[in-house]
């Protein structure tokens, strides 16, 4: 399992679709043949740009905006929880890319503490759920 890294990586798996949601995550996903090589706008056609993803893997990303999680430890907990979720999904996971995108807030009054331990377990299990769905889709 690979990790994003890269605007562009991010940017060509957003523009994939969504094949799996929950209450907090949506699940995007772009197959790696059709952004695999790809040229730069601006630049000659027959110059191509650098290859987005230089393996044949399961790509992984996770995006989680301060608009949806305020506090740089929150943001840190969801994406470390999103890593490891994924990593026991891969076998499970064709060769292509995902991004995992937090599309809503977790309640602050809920969750009182920046990084408790329901917290994790809450972000856990809704992540299993996604990812779990995501296996699912075609």
């Amino acid at each position: 399992m690979q990790r994003l890294k890269t605007r562009p990586q991010f940017q060509a798996v957003l523009a994939g679709p969504i094949v799996a949601k929950t209450t907090h995550f949506a699940l995007h996903r772009n197959g790696l043949d059709a952004k695999a090589v790809q040229t730069q706008p601006g630049k000659l056609a027959d110059a191509p740009a650098p290859v987005l993803f230089s393996v044949r893997d399961m790509w992984i990303g996770a995006m989680v905006p301060k608009r949806w999680a305020k506090r740089a430890v929150t943001r840190n907990v969801i994406k470390r929880q999103i890593y490891t979720v994924s990593a026991d999904f891969s076998a499970q996971y064709p060769q292509a890319a995902f991004v995992v995108r937090l599309r809503r807030d977790f309640s602050r009054t809920e969750f009182v503490s920046a990084s408790s331990e329901p917290l994790k377990q809450a972000v856990r299990s809704e992540v299993q759920a996604l990812m779990l769905a995501g296996a699912k889709a075609p």
